[in-house]
């Protein structure tokens, strides 16, 4: 027996996801040209410099780039839950459908919105991959991934006679989408705060822990929504999909796990430096104390009916 949310989808007319997919790569073009503006003249121009001084000018070219790459995909993934929340719950799990208006008498429809959002989480991804200096085989895999099964998912629905399960893929997309995008906001912080105070031993070790949860609970919910959503309309999908979708969230969870793995050694690697620096204080006292040991007693002057005398600490009474 179905559910109501998994009824909901199966009762949604196959219809165009948005008048907008035919102009999917404008969309795209125009996204990437705004984040270069972002990144070259307003971060990089005088903006970045500004806020953090010394802690960014000290950094390498590589942790630079790295460092602004947060910022902007940071900034991007919470305008796309500001935007995308209302339209992506109510598509994906309400009653309304991608032709429904985004308000009354609206002419910009719900997947008008979701078409939009998909462009400027896939901008982000290739970004990154055009920006970065360095990156791991996980996340380039998981970043081409996500490009082109998000790109394919808005092609497909151009020719809906011939792909039916259009619409639902493009559903299950952005529901992969979401979990990313939550899951994956605030590491973006942990890494910016990380590049500022790199010597707050104490405060990155609960950073990076809470991280390494937020990613690793990510990852858990987002398997068991999307592969439960697959179960349960499994007589709707084609072969083609019923094969390859298992597949692509393998990778994507593989992605996601290594990244939660990244902050679990972070937070190791923390406690380590806590641990040498409790270390290196121990020895230090020791050293001090040893120190005021081997001092030799002071002479204390004092003066007494205009005569002066000379006291030694610990001295007996004569």
């Amino acid at each position: 027996m179905h559910s109501h949310h998994t009824t909901s989808l199966l009762q949604k007319p196959l219809e165009p996801i948005s008048k907008l997919v035919p102009y999917s790569a404008l969309i795209l073009s125009v996204i990437l040209i705004i984040l270069f503006l972002i990144r070259f003249y307003l971060l990089e121009g005088f903006l970045i410099q500004r806020v953090y001084g010394r802690s960014y000018s000290d950094m390498n070219e590589t942790n630079r780039r790295g460092f602004i790459n947060h910022h902007i995909a940071g900034l991007m993934k919470i305008t796309i839950l500001i935007v995308a929340a209302y339209p992506f719950l109510t598509v994906a799990f309400g009653n309304s459908t991608f032709n429904t208006p985004f308000s009354h008498g609206s002419p910009v429809t719900k997947g008008d919105l979701l078409v939009v959002v998909a462009q400027m989480l896939i901008a982000i991804y290739v970004f990154e991959l055009l920006y970065r200096v360095k990156l791991s085989p996980v996340a380039v895999l998981h970043h081409v991934g996500t490009i082109i099964i998000g790109q394919t998912s808005l092609a497909i629905s151009l020719q809906l006679t011939r792909e039916p399960d259009a619409d639902i893929e493009f559903v299950l997309c952005t529901i992969w989408g979401a979990f990313d995008t939550i899951s994956e906001l605030f590491p973006h912080v942990a890494i910016i705060l990380y590049r500022v105070y790199p010597t707050r031993h104490s405060f990155l070790r609960r950073l990076f822990l809470w991280s390494c949860c937020i990613t690793a609970i990510g990852t858990l919910c987002e398997t068991i929504v999307t592969m439960s959503l697959f179960g349960l309309l499994w007589h709707q999908w084609q072969m083609a999909f019923k094969v390859t979708t298992p597949l692509l969230h393998i990778a994507f969870s593989a992605a996601q796990i290594h990244g939660s793995l990244v902050f679990w050694r972070l937070y190791r690697k923390q406690g380590e430096y806590l641990k040498r620096e409790k270390e290196d204080a121990e020895m230090q006292h020791d050293k001090m104390e040893i120190f005021k040991l081997a001092e030799p007693p002071k002479a204390v002057v004092t003066t007494q009916d205009s005569r002066a005398c000379v006291d030694w600490p610990f001295a007996k009474d004569t």
